[in-house]
């Protein structure tokens, strides 16, 4: 009965967030909408924009809303508004893979922006019009551009004034993780401190008891290290600093207090906030699990801005419904299609900040997407451009799994009584490929007596979806993935396995070789005798249709 109840809220679950809001196809990542290396400077006196406060985050928020008033002599409907940051966005020097001619020049896209026209309705016929955004802390100052000649022929109208928040480099955004050992929790978070000048630590303990430090390991990345455009041009940002520390020996299911922490070499301090998370529990114990699970959310505003094409509005419901969850919440997976930065590194930080209330709670794994990973002669199974250059480096540093292999991304993680399997779709899974040994040994390596519960976690569909992109393939799921993986999974009994990609929700009858191995609907007991398929891709991004071809 324990495992029907385990089954019944995990569907439960991610059925609601499969289902929470229909968006339109999420097309073009926003950004690549504005052709800034096409902007010309057009200058106007009589053009202005005014943003305030210029001092942000006073109270140690690292989230303001600043008002930002312009004018125009000539308004038109296609102005807009755009946010750079740095504030100091035009350069006399290009990367060598941007061609330009006539300097000045933008190198950088803004991070975000919206039309001059928005909420102002008068805004063509007086030219006057203001804007209510969203800043959140990203290590350095911001200033705003006032442009007309739309997205694709930009000229550059007036600029505004710095606004910056008060310490720009503070630890910032701490995303948890489960560690290697079932006692062990990670945390990762960003800041713009490198080891050179301060020291990173988490000082943690039980809830009210005594606090220890546990050091924390800096990693971070360069402009080489994208593998194309626009990651390596007009996209690039600094990511500043990413920070893992190592919580160990954690006794189970014990409430845990923790802050971040960095040590100047002057001996002062500066500190997060306090947070706190729950340990997970021994592993077999009888116990109860809520794990959320979901893949394809990415990130929208929410003040409006970047919503080019409708990208991904309904990741907006979805993180409020996690959080509206979040004490009846264990543990997250987002599988695959993390933010959808394709490549505009600021969406980085777009992303994590808007799920720190649910990251710095409780554990939020992630596996590797195509829009994570994919890209041409870098090492993907699959050679496209979906990733903008980033070919899964952003996502293997700003996140932490316990992977053997980082760059691999495939691992094994135990959660009380489950077991999670979670496969790397963008690199070879077939037989006889190192990837298929790991997921044999993770399939075979697990106690069911301790863990009833065997989950099978990839991005793409390696075993059944009637998703229209699959309907128009004829092969209702990636054909190659059940041929090399199925008879594992029936080996091993696998109870679920759980899919993105596909931006809607479905689920199976308990199947084998695309037969149903039951005729039962919605409760089950006893053994299986094949594995249900759950296609839970519609965490944000615009949902797909169904194919209108049916299968067996």
């Amino acid at each position: 009965m324990a495992k029907l109840k385990l089954v019944t809220i995990l569907m439960t679950i991610v059925l609601a967030l499969g289902t929470i809001q229909e968006g339109k196809p999420h097309g073009d990542q926003p950004l690549a909408s504005i052709a800034i290396h096409k902007t010309l400077f057009d200058l106007n006196e009589e053009a202005y924009v005014k943003a305030s406060p210029t001092l942000l985050g006073s109270d140690g928020k690292h989230s303001e809303w600043v008002l930002v008033e312009y004018s125009s002599p000539h308004p038109s409907d296609d102005d807009w508004i755009g946010v750079f940051s740095p504030a100091a966005f035009n350069a006399s020097i290009c990367p060598a893979e941007i061609e330009y001619v006539d300097p000045p020049l933008l190198c950088s896209a803004p991070i975000k922006f919206q039309y001059a026209n928005y909420g102002n309705p008068d805004y063509i016929n007086t030219g006057n019009a203001s804007l209510k955004l969203q800043l959140i802390n990203q290590r350095a100052d911001f200033s705003f551009g006032l442009f007309s000649g739309g997205l694709l022929n930009p000229k550059l109208v007036a600029v505004s004034n710095k606004v910056v928040f008060e310490n720009p480099k503070a630890p910032a955004y701490p995303r948890l993780a489960l560690g290697k050992a079932w006692d062990e929790m990670t945390v990762t978070w960003t800041s713009g401190y490198g080891i050179d000048f301060a020291e990173p630590f988490v000082e943690w303990g039980i809830t009210k008891g005594e606090l220890k430090r546990s050091p924390a390991g800096t990693l971070t990345f360069g402009r080489n290290s994208m593998c194309g455009a626009p990651a390596r041009t007009v996209g690039w940002r600094d990511p500043g600093y990413i920070h893992t520390a190592f919580l160990k020996e954690l006794w189970p299911n014990s409430r845990y207090t923790y802050r971040i922490g960095h040590k100047f070499l002057s001996g002062t301090f500066i500190w997060s906030k306090e947070y706190q998370f729950q340990s997970p529990p021994f592993p077999g114990q009888d116990s109860l699990q809520r794990v959320v699970i979901f893949g394809d959310m990415g990130k929208a505003e929410v003040d409006g801005s970047n919503e080019y094409k409708d990208f991904q509005h309904a990741s907006l419901n979805t993180t409020k419904q996690l959080i509206r969850l979040l004490n009846g919440t264990d543990v997250v997976f987002h599988i695959g299609d993390i933010s959808y930065a394709n490549g505009y590194l600021s969406q980085w930080d777009q992303f994590t900040a808007p799920i720190e209330p649910i990251a710095s709670t409780v554990p939020y794994m992630i596996a590797s997407g195509n829009h994570d990973r994919v890209w041409p002669n870098s090492g993907s199974f699959y050679q496209g451009l979906d990733s903008g250059g980033e070919c899964g480096v952003p996502a293997q540093t700003m996140f932490y799994v316990p992977a053997q292999n980082r760059a691999k991304f495939w691992y094994s993680s135990d959660y009380g009584m489950f077991r999670f399997c979670v496969a790397n779709t963008e690199l070879d899974w077939r037989e006889g490929t190192e990837q298929y040994n790991f997921i044999e040994n993770c399939l075979a390596s697990v106690d069911r007596q301790k863990q009833p519960w065997l989950i099978f976690l990839a991005h793409r569909v390696l075993g059944y979806s009637s998703a229209d992109q699959y309907g128009i393939e004829g092969s209702f799921g990636e054909p190659m993935g059940r041929d090399s993986l199925q008879k594992l999974w029936q080996k091993y009994k696998v109870d679920i396995a759980i899919y993105g990609h596909a931006h809607l929700y479905e689920r199976t009858c308990p199947i084998y070789q695309s037969k149903c191995m039951s005729s039962e609907k919605t409760q089950y007991e006893g053994p299986l005798n094949g594995t249900i398929h759950v296609v839970a891709g519609g965490g944000g991004a615009g949902l797909n249709n169904f194919s209108c071809v049916k299968p067996k």
